[in-house]
């Protein structure tokens, strides 16, 4: 078996393998990705699989603007079908403080080029049918925003990294890691490999990876659970959301309504079993908004990883600490959507030392000593 790479990915999530396929379509030839389970097996596979464009912060904005006119291509440019649908996203407000907010969202939004607008209460129910619009003041609206499978764009990634010649080593479990001179070494349960440059795509376990190095990587993970309900006949194709109900939904293709929250009181951890707790409070924030669905019946419910920063934005890049030990973590929920567009950006740094968009904001330094951040607001 083959251990000495000009990279190593920890991680095979979105990031993980996007980020193997960008370096190797960009000349990197050696490439592995190293993951202790299977593919998507962490925080990936178990999202909700939207999509959105609509934040309260530019640099999410620019990425998320970035991702989606790649995955726009992604199936032709991959070979594989992904279930890419634009169906948009609805996002509603429901006090004076949420109009506010979105009008400056909205405003900022539209200066970057994006065709996003705010609609009426009136408005919202025509685009989604059941909505009680008597809960909302008003909503926005971008009709490019979507959902695409998590399994199949993490497979179709997979699949083409594979074909340039990356290895993909699954069921290993990185133990440690060390640097001397230039180059890295990683212990592993299956023995060490070697590379020249580490990327730090492990999800809810990037504060640990970076650990191993003497590096703070300030990532803590926290419980979001979802479920999904039988299948019934077409309802409505945006994603909801509601941050200040507490909720996202969406209809699946086969007519499941998948809906998730999170719970602010709870504690950091990696634990991703489901409760009682949140299956009637979820069926009580949903019924709110959606009173004559009131009817459907839940067939499965179950839990994922938000790896949340102090800002609710992602580190991207290398770090100050270790010379080319490279970071694509602390996504906050949302590394599916932005993963398009941030594995293009470190390919572009890794092999030219810079990059298309400006990725500075999102070094890991900004935490170093701060104790106030521009956070994006626009979380659920």
């Amino acid at each position: 078996m083959k251990t000495r790479f000009d990279a190593i990915i920890i991680g095979g999530g979105i990031l993980g393998v996007s980020t193997a396929y960008e370096l190797a379509k960009a000349g990197l030839k050696d490439v592995c990705v190293i993951e202790r389970h299977y593919l998507a097996s962490g925080s990936t596979g178990r999202c909700g699989g939207g999509f959105r464009q609509q934040w309260s912060t530019e640099a999410n904005t620019r990425l998320a603007m970035a991702s989606v006119k790649r995955l726009e291509g992604i199936e032709e440019e991959l070979g594989y079908q992904t279930e890419f649908f634009q169906g948009g996203y609805l996002i509603l407000a429901h006090s004076d403080e949420d109009v506010e907010q979105f009008n400056k969202n909205v405003a900022m939004q539209q200066r970057l080029g994006l065709g996003v607008k705010t609609v009426t209460p009136d408005e919202a129910r025509e685009i989604v049918p059941f909505l009680d619009q008597t809960k909302i003041k008003m909503a926005t609206w971008c009709p490019t925003d979507g959902h695409i499978s998590p399994f199949l764009l993490t497979q179709a990634y997979a699949n083409a990294a594979r074909r340039l010649g990356v290895e993909i080593h699954l069921w290993t479990t990185v133990t440690g890691l060390m640097k001397k001179s230039n180059t890295f070494f990683v212990m592993t349960d299956k023995g060490p490999y070697e590379c020249q440059k580490l990327f730090n795509c492990a999800g809810s376990f990037a504060r640990s990876i970076g650990e191993m190095l003497n590096v703070e990587i300030p990532v803590d993970p926290y419980r979001h659970e979802i479920l999904v309900t039988e299948p019934v006949e077409r309802l409505w194709n945006p994603m909801v959301i509601s941050f200040g109900v507490g909720l996202y939904s969406r209809q699946e293709k086969n007519g499941g309504v998948v809906m998730g929250m999170g719970d602010p009181n709870e504690p950091v951890g990696t634990y991703v079993g489901s409760s009682m707790h949140f299956m009637y409070e979820m069926s009580r924030r949903f019924t709110t908004l959606f009173p004559k669905l009131s009817g459907l019946r839940i067939v499965r419910q179950w839990a994922g990883l938000y790896e949340m920063t102090a800002d609710a934005q992602p580190i991207l890049g290398p770090v100050d600490e270790v010379e080319n030990f490279y970071q694509a973590n602390g996504f906050s929920g949302h590394g599916l959507m932005l993963a398009p567009a941030v594995s293009q950006l470190l390919a572009e740094l890794v092999t030219t030392g810079k990059t298309s968009m400006p990725i500075d904001d999102l070094h890991v330094r900004r935490f170093r000593g701060a104790r106030t951040f521009h956070r994006e607001k626009s979380v659920v």
